[in-house]
């Protein structure tokens, strides 16, 4: 993706005010467009069928469906659309599920004032984003299989 070009976010957390947050940092940068917001995992599910999001911004704990949940059901209604796990869990459990769920970013909630902007270029250009407290060996084991997996 071109530095001029638009890239359509969609931003699915429960807590309103974290959605704002994300709204403000995110809206703020040029040719940079939310295009939906979800309380829960269904209605991020609907919001991106409807919307087809570049980048879909997916809390881990939504109600009505997680996003792990979501992640796998929107990549497979949208396989263009790429999936940020945005969350204050962590651990290698976590980023495997989210990995086989077809999401390719992760980011705690902690690092979003450092990382966010980052995740989601790298994510729209269609590049995996996982900051340094990922462990590496799980990512390569994870990427790597997927990669050498036949279609």
């Amino acid at each position: 993706m071109t530095r001029s070009a638009t890239i359509r976010i969609l931003i699915a957390d429960d807590h309103a005010e974290v959605r704002s947050s994300l709204r403000a940092i995110l809206s703020g940068q040029p040719g940079w467009e939310i295009v939906a917001e979800a309380a829960n995992g269904l209605q991020a599910v609907e919001l991106a069928a409807e919307t087809r999001p570049d980048v879909a911004i997916l809390d881990y704990r939504l109600p009505l469906q997680n996003g792990i949940e979501a992640a796998r059901a929107i990549r497979a209604s949208c396989p263009a659309t790429e999936v940020l796990l945005f969350t204050i869990h962590g651990g290698r459990q976590l980023i495997r599920k989210l990995l086989e769920a077809g999401a390719r970013g992760y980011l705690s909630k902690s690092e979003a004032r450092r990382y966010l902007i980052a995740a989601v270029e790298a994510l729209s250009r269609h590049e995996p984003f996982f900051p340094d407290s990922v462990p590496r060996d799980l990512l390569d084991a994870c990427l790597g299989k997927r990669a050498a997996e036949p279609d």
